[in-house]
């Protein structure tokens, strides 16, 4: 056997055992995570459209953790669709997954980010939508189970992110509070 061959068995062997160390994380993800709810019920009355735009879905991260991805039902991969803020939440509607609603009373933080996971764009070119998970039900809790979680958005016209930025805080504002996420996102 030519050191050629054997070279290229070794390097064959190397990726095929980087591939497999790979595909087993992603399922141990992928159990750890599938209790985690998907967002909330949707209700009947949605109330009135405030702002609306395409959008491509980057990631959701626990807050706590803002390079670990979670791999939540419709949440786990980036995704192209839209994000549409209404007078009782945010209705996310990605390609390839049911709609996802978030209540107004579960954002916690909205933001202008630079940085998610693994995107990097011009300051302020993404949206962070942070939020509280729906953690009523006994299959939604545990002890690794995070309460706070931030999505990430990115969309093709700043005029559009700034439209849901400030639709997000309209529904949010509580009154006497003056301020409310204000800061930058750094990972």
């Amino acid at each position: 056997m030519s050191s050629r061959t054997l070279a290229t068995i070794i390097t064959a062997l190397v990726l095929l055992a980087v591939l497999a160390l790979m595909l087993r994380s992603w399922r141990r993800r992928t159990t750890r995570d599938a209790t985690l709810p998907a967002g909330y019920p949707l209700p009947a009355d949605r109330g009135r459209e405030l702002a609306s735009a395409a959008a491509l879905y980057v990631a959701t991260t626990p807050r706590e953790a803002p390079l670990e991805r979670l791999n939540i039902p419709g949440l786990g991969f980036r995704a192209r669709g839209g994000v549409t803020v209404t007078e009782r939440g945010v209705l996310l509607e990605l390609a390839g997954s049911p709609a996802l609603f978030i209540p107004a009373d579960a954002v916690q933080l909205v933001a202008d980010a630079t940085v998610a996971i693994d995107r990097v764009v011009e300051p302020g070119g993404l949206l962070l939508l942070g939020w509280r998970l729906n953690t009523t039900g006994p299959e939604a809790s545990g002890p690794e189970t995070p309460t706070g979680v931030d999505s990430y958005f990115r969309f093709s016209d700043p005029v559009d992110r700034r439209a849901i930025n400030e639709a997000i805080r309209s529904i949010t504002a509580e009154p006497g509070k003056t301020e409310f996420g204000t800061e930058e996102s750094e990972v």
